[in-house]
């Protein structure tokens, strides 16, 4: 170990319901579809002309501002019903004369809600008209079937439809027409052998046991809404307008003016009714604090999930806690024997886990400040030693990693029993949970990016880089993951399937471990240390660099950030000037708060150490 920031290991030579828009169906029935979009004809007259009623046909722009008249009419009348103004949706729908969709289109929906599997499949592909001897149909375009968008697998729809038929008769175990469906509807539409084995397999399952594995939650749950959402997006949306569209294209608006405001950072939602704009002013652009408490290079901080505490380590055996709201340290925790290198707050802010190159892992008593649990079965002749933590999203279980011995990845109770011990042959750098509890993904000193099945233990894939890597986040939706790259890259990845979303370039980053998070009220920043001794924020969406800002001192690393989640304003930075830097935006009186708060709460001028020395 130097003495300037902490080395990442280089040699890997050793490695061995509700009808969600939809007119209601009473008011189908007393209508004539003519199967196009959303028009209706009426039964006394020929068809009319874009499906206007003859009582309120006017002439009326077929323009609206540049945009298809129709088209808008019809999103205003389903987001009518979607905040549930029915019978202003009803009238717009009635002097207009267009519906949101047609009664085709609502039966579906309405089959589909229900569970009639037959006539939900007959109204999306069509069916035989029956012999009515002549007259006007009165099946309202059942057996013309629903228009699709281009390129649309329709065997593959009736995968998905026949696939919820088999779960739910799986569900009220009826194995033998489940077995049947199996047989005769889904095997001879030839789609994936996985998934066929996947479904057979489900048939000596118990429900419960059936659900997990599917990852389903059962015909009285949302699987039928989820199925139509997925059905929808391979049906023309001239047809089956997707659900909530009008509040979907105001997320889009809202998103793109994000997106063009560098210095987007409000907690709030932007307003609708003018241009967003942030002021940089409102930016945590100044340090209004800098504490030197810590004893060596500071390497790990987090703040508490509820933004209350700021915890730190690094290069010495503590670890210092401190009080956000006056930054008085609360506890210094000195049990360990060797550096610090990593720590992890719990779900609930109650317990804090701490990795130390002593090769244990330690739980500390966060209102207490006392040791709770150690963890030493990571004990190995090797170099370093534990590296990273993190908790499961229940707070009942966590997962360490470490460079060296036989267990390198293990997942344990908080009361120390080993619930599992991933046999791996990699050295974990760093390793992060999905908030969802879904995925794990681990990357190790040999380049790799591990992506595991979190409640199956199973791994998922893994890709190898050209460049080491010193950190991983997962973002708030579990849809993204956050890596530093040696090669002084930053890359957002898209865990689904690997693919590279956003590379942020600037910092200096080679030898050293460094860690980037994201920041703002949204996760809407990457902010990172730097070996330059600056910190970096670029935005997200457009991967633009911000700011670039100086504090620490120079030469030396800024190791370590961290974005105070329950404010929006504020973050801290660790470096090897032993210095923790807040930073907060301009005209902040921070100082003056702050000793008001000492001031008025004197018990916490003093900090206390876990051996009960203060």
């Amino acid at each position: 170990m130097t003495a300037q920031g902490m080395r990442f290991h280089q040699d890997a030579s050793t490695s061995n319901g509700t009808l969600n828009g939809s007119t209601h169906l009473e008011h189908h029935t007393q209508t004539y579809s003519n199967g196009t979009n959303g028009h209706t004809d009426t039964p006394e007259k020929l068809p009319q002309k874009n499906g206007i009623h003859p009582p309120t046909a006017r002439a009326t722009p077929q323009s609206f501002y540049g945009h298809d008249r129709e088209e808008v009419t019809r999103l205003i009348i389903q987001a009518l019903d979607d905040l549930g103004y029915q019978g202003a949706s009803n009238t717009l729908s009635r002097e207009s004369g267009y519906e949101v969709e047609s009664p085709g289109v609502a039966l579906f929906r309405h089959a589909v809600l229900q569970g009639d599997w037959s006539e939900a499949e007959a109204l999306l592909f069509g069916s035989e008209p029956p012999d009515e001897g002549g007259g006007v149909s009165i099946h309202n375009g059942h057996h013309q079937g629903l228009k699709f968008v281009e390129g649309v697998d329709q065997d593959q729809l009736r995968f998905l439809l026949r696939k919820q038929k088999y779960l739910e008769l799986l569900e009220s175990k009826d194995l033998g027409r489940a077995l049947m469906v199996l047989r005769q509807e889904l095997t001879p539409l030839q789609q994936e052998r996985s998934q066929l084995q996947q479904l057979s397999s489900m048939l000596v399952n118990t429900p419960d046991g059936l659900k997990k594995e599917a990852q389903w939650d059962g015909a009285t749950g949302q699987s039928r809404h989820i199925l139509l959402q997925e059905l929808s997006k391979s049906i023309s949306p001239s047809v089956m307008i997707p659900e909530h569209r009008l509040a979907d294209l105001l997320d889009q608006v809202k998103r793109n003016q994000i997106s063009h405001c560098l210095y987007h950072n409000p907690s709030r939602s932007p307003s609708l009714f003018a241009d967003h704009v942030c002021d940089r002013s409102q930016f945590p652009l100044r340090t209004v604090l800098e504490l030197g408490q810590n004893a060596g290079e500071v390497w790990a901080m987090e703040f508490s999930h509820d933004g209350k505490m700021l915890a730190t380590s690094g290069q010495a055996t503590d670890v210092l806690i401190y009080d956000t709201n006056t930054f008085q340290v609360l506890h210094r925790l000195i049990e360990h024997k060797d550096h610090v290198a990593y720590l992890a707050w719990s779900p609930d802010d109650r317990k804090l886990i701490t990795c130390s190159h002593d090769k244990t892992a330690r739980v500390w008593d966060a209102p207490s400040g006392q040791c709770i649990l150690k963890i030493n079965h990571h004990n190995h002749d090797g170099p370093g030693g534990l590296t990273a933590a993190v908790w499961s999203p229940d707070g009942q279980s966590f997962v360490t990693g470490s460079l060296h011995g036989k267990h390198r990845l293990c997942l344990w109770s908080i009361d120390g029993e080993k619930l599992h011990n991933w046999e791996v042959d990699y050295r974990v750098q760093d390793c992060a949970i999905s908030p969802n509890g879904k995925r794990m993904v681990v990357i190790s000193s040999e380049s790799q990016i591990i992506v595991y099945d979190y409640e199956t233990y199973a791994e998922e894939y893994s890709i190898l880089l050209k460049s080491q890597m010193t950190c991983v986040n997962i973002s708030q939706d579990s849809q993204h993951m956050l890596i530093n790259m040696a090669n002084s890259e930053i890359q957002l990845i898209k865990i689904d399937n690997a693919e590279i979303v956003k590379r942020y370039m600037g910092q200096q980053q080679g030898q050293f471990v460094i860690r980037s998070t994201f920041g703002g009220a949204d996760q809407n920043l990457i902010i990172s240390g730097s070996e330059d001794a600056r910190v970096y924020i670029w935005h997200k969406e457009n991967g633009t660099l911000i700011e670039t800002l100086e504090g620490h001192q120079s030469p030396g690393c800024v190791n370590v950030v961290a974005w105070n989640p329950t404010d929006p304003c504020m973050f801290a930075s660790g470096g090897d000037d032993h210095k923790v830097r807040i930073w907060s935006k301009e005209n902040n009186d921070f100082q003056t708060k702050r000793r008001n708060r000492i001031s008025t709460n004197p018990s916490t001028s003093s900090f206390r150490d876990n051996a009960g020395r203060g």
